[in-house]
């Protein structure tokens, strides 16, 4: 069981960072442009899950990525566990990311998060945002997509791993690519998008708003109503869009949360959103089949 509840802090970027503090963000893995100094990020041990680092052939290289899965086999479906393909945020796999690989892996998943940025850097180990921006500007979108392919192909190939119980989820840049995997992949079952934008914006990809007609998976969104990045237009255009294609996609708004709200190493982090969300998903993937 995953416990929701940690000391607020603030943004490393609303004041200098300590020695103390950037030692400690580089220590635990924590994304340093954004962990906050007074955290108590939420660590899921290893009992009875497995984790590694696996490497990925995509078109042209091979890439890392972060898999956690149950150690025992499944007793039933053939031994194996449903998948949940991960889409990190814009800190790339930094240790929360790996936390919920390890979260999901406690609730019976096969959990892989791809580094999709490692051919531009490493966003995980700066806090000049525009260094992050650029790196994650230098995906172009059928490169992300391709490595997306890849992934599905590395899962499909593992015993353990059951391709007929996939979902996706992804948290801020990774909610985008969340809604965008819904529009491209048949294989996907459900997807959950965190905070993920949905208009035309910095990244440089095919807005999901723009491809709703395309969605071949249901999806739950899930939003801060003071999220000023996503405003509550954009998220009321996206319901009308949903509903105009004739979709039943869910849309939730947290009234009192903000962006990034799950990140529990983040001062933006809400226990009640962040738990309320997560039970959502869960959920959510079960009524979908993936489970």
């Amino acid at each position: 069981m995953v416990s929701f509840i940690r000391a607020d802090g603030n943004w490393v970027g609303e004041r200098p960072m300590t020695r103390r503090s950037l030692a400690t963000a580089l220590a635990g893995g924590y994304a340093v442009a954004a962990f906050s100094v007074d955290a108590e990020p939420i660590t899921t041990d290893t009992v009875g899950i497995l984790t590694e680092t696996v490497d990925i052939q995509t078109a042209d290289r091979k890439i890392p990525g972060f898999l956690a899965r149950p150690a025992a086999p499944s007793k039933a479906k053939g031994g194996k566990h449903p998948v949940v393909f991960v889409n990190s945020e814009i800190f790339g796999v930094h240790e929360w990311v790996k936390d919920i690989c390890r979260r999901l892996a406690k609730a019976g998943y096969v959990a892989l998060a791809p580094d999709l940025f490692v051919r531009a850097g490493d966003p995980s180990k700066t806090t000049d945002f525009k260094v992050i921006m650029d790196i994650v500007k230098a995906q172009p979108e059928p490169q992300v997509l391709g490595d997306t392919t890849a992934s599905l192909k590395f899962l499909a190939a593992q015993p353990y791993a059951d391709m007929k119980r996939l979902g996706v989820t992804g948290f801020c840049w990774g909610g985008g690519a969340t809604w965008r995997c819904c529009e491209t992949f048949p294989e996907f079952k459900a997807g959950v998008a965190w905070y993920g934008p949905l208009k035309a914006g910095a990244y440089p990809r095919k807005a999901p708003i723009e491809a709703v007609a395309e969605l071949k998976a249901p999806v739950l969104g899930l939003y801060g109503a003071l999220d000023k990045g996503i405003p509550q237009k954009d998220v009321e255009d996206m319901r009308a869009a949903l509903a105009a294609a004739g979709r039943k996609d869910e849309i939730i708004v947290y009234p009192n949360a903000d962006h990034g709200f799950l990140a529990d190493y983040r001062a933006s982090f809400n226990a009640d959103a962040a738990k309320d969300g997560w039970a959502r998903m869960l959920a959510f993937f079960k009524k979908n089949g993936v489970a």
